[in-house]
């Protein structure tokens, strides 16, 4: 896949919208580029595991690599099912790739990232709302 890089505000234009497997993900790039973070999407696939012949079986390919920080992120704000893939996939890149920093960022994380930025419920799944509160301490009650 070619590259395509992001951060609008230094003037560099997107010459193909990327291929976006949800809109989480175009709204996780917008942030990026209302911060100025540099970004690419899908810009490398790691091949994880291998057959019998030593060629690539299996590949995880992060969302998101920002150059400016050498890393990596994967968003997993989807079913529990495909997170549990999700971490056994960055597990195994971890341990064949130790020098290369990948962060997951999950469905709660993301929420809580929206409920923050006023971001509407993600149109793919607007029957998961948002939470009512960013994370902190409980709130309580004090009896006066």
């Amino acid at each position: 896949m070619a590259k395509t890089v992001g951060n609008l505000d230094a003037g560099v234009v997107h010459q193909d919208e990327p291929p976006w497997a949800n809109s989480t993900e175009e709204q996780f790039a917008s942030l990026l580029d209302s911060y100025g973070i540099v970004w690419e999407h899908e810009p490398h696939r790691f091949p994880i595991s291998f057959n019998d012949a030593g060629e690539p079986a299996e590949f995880f390919t992060p969302d998101f690599y920002l150059p400016e920080t050498d890393e990596y992120i994967e968003l997993t704000v989807l079913k529990q099912r495909l997170c549990t893939k999700k971490n056994r996939k960055l597990r195994l890149m971890r341990e064949l790739y130790p020098g290369v920093r990948c962060r997951i960022i999950y469905r709660r994380d993301y929420e809580h990232l929206a409920l923050k930025y006023g971001w509407e419920p993600d149109r793919d799944f607007p029957d998961r709302g948002l939470p009512q509160r960013q994370p902190g301490p409980p709130l309580v009650r004090v009896a006066g």
